[in-house]
């Protein structure tokens, strides 16, 4: 029985990695960056017109890193105009402004990345800058949205009760209203930062160092392999972050539960014993 146990362990373990979309897509994302490099026979053969079938001009791992770090802070900028701005809106002073907060917002997304680096290219050099500019406006509407709905979607009772309870305005929000709205609000920023972490390749066309670079220069020197490999390293990203996000939701949504309950009960008990 003894030497049944660790061939029963192994293949325990091979359930729970299977079973763990995030654990296995991450090994095949790593396995792309650093592993790249050896398929350069598999690239070489499926064309063989090609004399550099492989991407050697910067590691993929440096582009990867200049990836995210592109991504992380424009949607760090998304995120922190967008809380603020749907905050605003959905306050009695600024309801009136929504309209027009919504209208501004979404034109900002409707606007082509690509003309808006064309413009800002110019304006503040080639690089980074144009970039972070480009995919901030373009990562705002998911973001405001889905602020917007998570703390319309809070129960007015919860806020009828925390007023009796003498809270502030600024605790209703911060203890009420943020906390119960979170799981909308990350679905907001899930959908901002996937959608940034494609659009960012574009940047690439500005001199900005991102997983575009090979894209780009695969597709000007008609070099299919380098198109792909850039292409895939982007897709297995923006599914481990996704599926992140997915794990990152369902917790918020456990304690969400969990958090609405013992809101409820204390509430309540406080108003009856009033």
């Amino acid at each position: 029985m003894k030497s049944a146990q660790p061939p029963l362990k192994h293949g325990r373990a091979w359930r729970i990695w299977l079973r763990t979309p995030l654990l296995w897509t991450s090994g095949l994302l790593l396995a792309a960056i650093f592993g790249m490099t050896s398929l350069r026979p598999l690239f070489a053969a499926w064309y063989p017109q090609l004399d550099r079938p492989v991407y050697m001009q910067d590691s993929f791992w440096s582009l990867t890193l200049a990836h995210l770090l592109i991504v992380s802070v424009s949607s760090a900028a998304a995120v922190l105009i967008g809380l603020l701005a749907g905050i605003g809106v959905t306050r009695r002073a600024g309801h009136e402004f929504r309209s027009l907060v919504e209208t501004v917002v979404a034109a900002g997304q409707t606007f082509p990345p690509v003309a808006v680096l064309a413009i800002a290219a110019p304006l503040m050099g080639y690089g980074t800058r144009p970039a972070l500019i480009a995919l901030t406006l373009y990562g705002l509407l998911p973001i405001l949205q889905g602020t917007i709905a998570g703390i319309e979607s809070v129960p007015r009772a919860a806020r009828e009760i925390a007023q009796g309870l003498g809270m502030s305005p600024r605790q209703i929000l911060l203890r009420v209203e943020l906390p119960l709205a979170a799981p909308v609000i990350v679905g907001g920023i899930r959908t901002s930062v996937i959608i940034n972490l494609g659009t960012a390749a574009i940047a690439s066309t500005v001199g900005a160092k991102t997983l575009g670079s090979p894209i780009i220069i695969g597709l000007s020197g008609f070099n299919t392999a380098y198109v792909i490999q850039g292409a895939v390293i982007v897709a297995l990203l923006a599914i481990v972050t996704d599926l992140a996000f997915d794990q990152l939701a369902r917790y918020l949504s456990r304690w969400q539960q969990n958090l609405t309950a013992v809101t409820r009960t204390i509430l309540f008990s406080s108003a009856t014993s009033r």
